[in-house]
């Protein structure tokens, strides 16, 4: 079982920056491929950023540029470092770890973290 918390959402104005931040804990959670994932109004779920993999780590298209995605082997926390925020951007972010090759069937989610970006 791996434990997932995030923190670090709030309401932003467009053009601002956030870091979110999510603690991972339990069993060997860096043995895990970790991402984000954003939920937005009416929308399904979607990874934003993270999932590494073969030293590849995914970016949707639409916050390339924007957003950085980072993890801390040592405190076993990952990082999104979201960069000129836009009103698209609003959702409740989700940290969720899982099987490498299966980025799409997280195993284990966090609790998420609302975001909201004014126009």
């Amino acid at each position: 079982q791996v434990q997932l918390s995030e923190s670090g959402g709030k309401s932003v104005q467009a053009g601002s920056s956030l870091r979110l931040s999510c603690t991972a804990s339990g069993r060997a959670p860096s043995s895990y491929a970790v991402g984000w994932f954003r939920q937005a109004p009416g929308k399904e779920r979607e990874l934003v950023a993270g999932w590494v993999w073969r030293d590849n780590t995914f970016y949707l298209d639409s916050v390339k540029g924007r957003f950085t995605y980072s993890w801390d082997n040592a405190k076993n926390m990952a990082f999104l470092q979201m960069n000129n925020l836009q009103p698209e951007d609003t959702g409740v972010y989700y940290c969720a770890a899982g099987l490498h090759a299966a980025p799409q069937k997280p195993l284990y989610w966090g609790q998420g973290t609302q975001v909201t970006v004014a126009s």
